[in-house]
């Protein structure tokens, strides 16, 4: 007999359910980042259920994880639509937000900062330096996964709950900018120099330094996402 999880289904059909729930995101985000479903678009949780073999239910969390991100917009009495593309604006509000954040996180993550703490953001560098950066999502999907791990650990390890939430909040909007470029990764080189340049700052265990150098980071991404962002 499979032990109960805590709300009474046994565990393991929560874990098969989540794995599914799961693997519906990983399709829907390929197709929203490679382009195949476009701003505007209807996402039919019905259809993508039947294209996908799954019930809508694991359709359905998928949808709302993605709506977490901005990628996604529930319409009243209509569902779900792929939300549009940034315009520059857009661009600029996320980028203030991130500049009144970011910082302060790698202040707080670097004054409490352990070895083990300076070793997973190691890490999340060496992952980015190696990971691939073609043009299609499955190809890049990896640097983007090391690149928000990054960003995240710092916020995490600020031991700050609110400050944690507050980064979350903005964290699915933060690459919400490639989507619908099928371009891939084009500023590779640059963003994971700034990114050592941080962890430099980390390791030198001075607070300021490392929330300058974040801060340094999220400027030039702003120049850059700016300069590419459609315009309206």
């Amino acid at each position: 007999m499979q032990p109960a999880s805590p709300g009474g289904r046994p565990a393991g059909r929560t874990v098969s359910r989540q794995v599914l729930a799961d693997h519906v995101y990983e399709e829907l985000l390929a197709s929203l980042m490679d382009g195949r479903l476009e701003p505007g678009a209807v996402v039919s949780i019905d259809g993508t259920a039947r294209e996908l073999d799954v019930s809508p239910t694991p359709v359905r969390e998928a949808l709302a994880r993605l709506e977490h991100t901005g990628m996604v917009r529930r319409v009243a009495l209509k569902g779900y639509r792929v939300a549009p593309v940034f315009t520059r604006e857009d661009f600029a509000e996320l980028m203030e937000a991130r500049l009144a954040i970011e910082p302060v996180n790698a202040r707080l993550a670097c004054d409490r900062q352990t070895p083990e703490d300076l070793s997973e953001l190691e890490r999340a560098v060496a992952d980015l330096r190696t990971a691939p950066r073609g043009p299609s999502f499955a190809e890049y999907r990896d640097y983007l996964e090391a690149d928000e791990r990054f960003h995240r650990l710092i916020a995490e390890q600020t031991g700050n709950q609110f400050m944690a939430a507050a980064y979350e909040a903005l964290g699915g909007q933060v690459q919400r900018f490639r989507l619908f470029g099928g371009v891939g990764i084009t500023d590779a080189e640059h963003a994971i120099a700034e990114h050592q340049a941080v962890l430099d700052a980390f390791a030198t265990g001075d607070p300021e330094q490392a929330a300058q150098a974040m801060a340094e980071h999220v400027q030039q991404v702003r120049g850059r996402a700016i300069a590419d962002a459609p315009a309206g």
